[in-house]
């Protein structure tokens, strides 16, 4: 009885080192293999307060894993159980299990990427942030004051305020956080320009310096002309002239405008309308990206007053009011000469 006991005995150790031995075996196998995901990669979500033997189980349900107990083991080894984050992770081509560990650890979540255009206003930047799928909305329904005063600026016109790049977030981030985002990086970037300005410019303050490069942005689309057209309005406003632009009495009209400016447009006042009044507008009427800002600060020398499109996106510059009435009939009127009223001369001091 006792050999045939020890002979069981013998027989159970055995098998318990044979099969410890094979899960050793396919655990270290476990480690060697990356994740069977596609090759384009794949994104993974980590809910909220989900455990790791449930990650494991989600893991190994979507085929990414075979026994969810080595990840499970692997977590343990790691001492990651109470550290996985929650969010959205790509899990890309030859990802091990150890690096996708680390990676819900370290909350290395996946970015999606959001572009505020340069030239933008805001509302065309708030109809894009609730056209996107990868905000939190919570304020779809609001007016412009009850965003403002959501980012902390309850007396503050939105216009020009948020800065044009290309931004990246985690998924679920709030549109208010965004917006919080985007305006601390325009409010950064214009007083480092403001501090390095040059000197002699006829604005008073950062503000106006974006009511300005505003206005510059939607003049050209160009890079290149940046700094002329801002030595153009700063000349006119040392000058005590009226900068008389489109884009101002477009952005005036509001949803007036529908794709042309009248004459009569150009004579009925507004707060933005530039022909009749002098100096700038009350705010920006859009939101300007870092050339308009910096050809605000640092705008050519030059005496150039006057400038035209010439139909290829650029624009003719000219000093007087007699080479710009030219120009205007080269580029505007076909070579014929009209009837038209353009920049009065300067008024005296």
């Amino acid at each position: 009885m006792k050999d045939r006991f020890h002979k069981i005995l013998g027989i159970s150790i055995l098998l318990s080192s044979f099969v410890s031995g094979w899960y050793m075996m396919e655990y270290r196998d476990f480690l060697r293999a990356s994740l069977v995901v596609p090759e384009e990669g794949v994104i993974f979500n980590v809910e909220p307060g989900m455990s790791v033997k449930q990650l494991a189980n989600k893991m190994a349900a979507k085929g990414f894993i075979e026994d969810p107990r080595y990840l499970v083991w692997l977590a343990r080894w790691e001492d990651a159980t109470q550290r996985i984050m929650a969010g959205e992770y790509l899990i890309a081509p030859e990802t091990t299990p150890e690096l996708f560990i680390q990676q819900l650890v370290q909350g290395k979540v996946n970015l999606y990427p959001f572009t505020i255009v340069e030239g933008w206003t805001f509302r065309q930047l708030v109809d894009a942030i609730n056209q996107s799928e990868h905000f939190t909305h919570t304020l779809k329904q609001a007016t412009r004051e009850d965003i403002m005063a959501a980012i902390g600026k309850p007396d503050e016109h939105p216009e020009g305020h948020f800065y044009p790049e290309t931004y990246h977030f985690p998924y679920g981030t709030s549109d208010k956080d965004f917006l919080k985002r985007a305006y601390v990086a325009m409010e950064e970037k214009i007083l480092k320009e403001w501090d390095q300005r040059s000197v002699g410019l006829p604005i008073q303050t950062p503000y106006q310096a974006l009511i300005l490069a505003s206005i510059v942005e939607k003049e050209t689309a160009l890079v290149s002309e940046y700094q002329k057209i801002a030595g153009v309005f700063i000349r006119r406003l040392l000058n005590n002239m009226r900068l008389q632009t489109d884009p101002t009495v477009i952005y005036g009209m509001g949803q007036k405008y529908q794709g042309n400016i009248r004459s009569s447009d150009l004579k009925t006042d507004t707060p933005y309308n530039t022909y009749t009044r002098h100096g700038l507008p009350p705010t920006p009427i859009a939101m300007p990206g870092k050339g308009a800002l910096n050809a605000v600060m640092h705008p050519a020398e030059g005496n150039e007053l006057y400038f035209v499109a010439t139909g290829d996106g650029g624009h003719y510059f000219s000093e007087t009011l007699e080479q710009h009435n030219r120009a205007v009939i080269k580029y505007q009127l076909n070579g014929k000469p009209k009837k038209f009223s353009s920049l009065p001369a300067p008024r005296k001091q």
